[in-house]
């Protein structure tokens, strides 16, 4: 699998014709899509690919390895893309939210495997699989935890609020829209009003004062 944000763009890109393994995750994303809620089986997957069974496991030898497959290309490409943007991006305030927005941009262009970020179709496999989901929005959380702490080691001013907190509440309002895209069968884009959304968080988070969060006794 490549980094590419859209599962389908390395190969439109190069023009080169995906493998078959490839074709058969595909395939996997795409039921993923157009059957919410729907119950993947080889058989049908088999059927959506155009091989049998027996041909689908000559390349993965269990539909908990398609998934793995999948979950694996989901944190090349949001992992590879963060580490650009820790490079490129100036203030913590603009890394925060390149980092939130990557996520619901990807999501956006990969509608299927998105649900894969919701646990929805990993219910029945593996705990496994949910565990690794479970485990990639930790390493988000903490990257967007970390950008928080160096902000003095950057030159900018220490964050005045706490950067634990701070970091959960963005990954929680990304969560949030993930889950409304997948429960709205993907009418309500996750990227709608981002921009709006982020002035509202950001001057809760960076505000001038830098004041601190209120906390109820």
């Amino acid at each position: 699998m490549t980094d590419s944000v859209d599962m389908n763009e390395s190969n439109q890109d190069t023009g080169r014709k995906p493998s078959r393994k490839e074709q058969i995750l595909q395939s996997l994303a795409t039921i993923l899509e157009q059957s919410p809620g729907g119950r993947i089986t080889t058989a049908g997957l088999g059927k959506h690919v155009g091989v049998s069974e027996a041909a689908l496991y000559r390349h993965f030898p269990s539909k908990a390895k398609m998934f793995d497959a999948l979950i694996e290309f989901i944190e090349n490409a949001l992992f590879s893309r963060i580490s650009q943007i820790l490079t490129e991006a100036s203030s913590a305030e603009i890394r925060c939210e390149k980092v939130l927005r990557l996520v619901l941009t990807f999501c956006e262009r990969n509608p299927g495997i998105t649900r894969i970020l919701t646990g929805d179709p990993l219910a029945g496999e593996t705990d496994r699989l949910r565990q690794r989901v479970t485990q990639l929005f930790d390493r988000i959380e903490t990257q967007l935890r970390q950008i928080l702490r160096e902000m003095p080691m950057r030159g900018e001013p220490e964050f005045g609020n706490d950067p634990t907190v701070a970091a959960n509440l963005m990954l929680s309002i990304v969560e949030g829209r993930i889950s409304q895209y997948v429960r709205s069968d993907f009418s309500r884009m996750p990227t709608t009003e981002w921009e709006v959304q982020w002035d509202v968080v950001r001057k809760g988070l960076f505000q001038a004062d830098n004041a601190t969060f209120d906390r109820v006794p």
